[in-house]
């Protein structure tokens, strides 16, 4: 019998900012993949810390605001053991840089896009959409009609469930 890894905790931050046209999700695009800003956990960070850290290292977004404090959603393990967790903070930046990672010689992501819920919901793999489902409630806006998806819910309070 295999004895189970603790899983790897990914932290990142779901980045909303206000519109004339209503709140829009910052999504980043890696390959194929969408999704919103995140990396790993170093030993002995905070995993808060970690999703700031995150947010500067890949768009160069400093002004972040946690309006709905601390609270996090964590995502069920997927790709070799990993959890996501993400906090949700809204910042006034509308333009984003994609900075060259010098350990890759070109930045982490291809793309990025500030999107709509519906667009959000389109771009993002199965794996992200609850992360989008949590936020949008979170926020007070209204979702699709088919946006009825099965949802794992482990919305927590800092420190919870580590």
């Amino acid at each position: 019998m295999k004895a189970l890894r603790t899983p790897r905790l990914s932290a990142g931050v779901v980045v909303v900012r206000r519109t004339p046209e209503g709140w829009r999700f910052l999504l980043l695009r890696a390959y194929r993949n969408w999704d919103f800003p995140k990396g790993l956990v170093e030993p002995g960070e905070d995993p808060l810390v970690a999703a700031r850290r995150e947010v500067v290292e890949e768009t160069l977004i400093e002004d972040l605001r946690f309006t709905w404090g601390e609270v996090c959603y964590e995502t069920a393990p997927y790709s070799r053991n990993k959890i996501a967790r993400y906090y949700l903070a809204e910042t006034s930046t509308a333009d984003v840089t994609l900075p060259v990672r010098p350990e890759l010689g070109q930045p982490e992501h291809h793309e990025w896009r500030w999107v709509d819920i519906e667009e959000a919901l389109e771009l993002a793999s199965p794996r992200v959409r609850p992360v989008i489902h949590w936020a949008a409630g979170i926020i007070g806006i209204e979702e699709p009609e088919a946006a009825g998806s099965t949802v794992r819910l482990a919305a927590l309070q800092q420190g919870a469930g580590q």
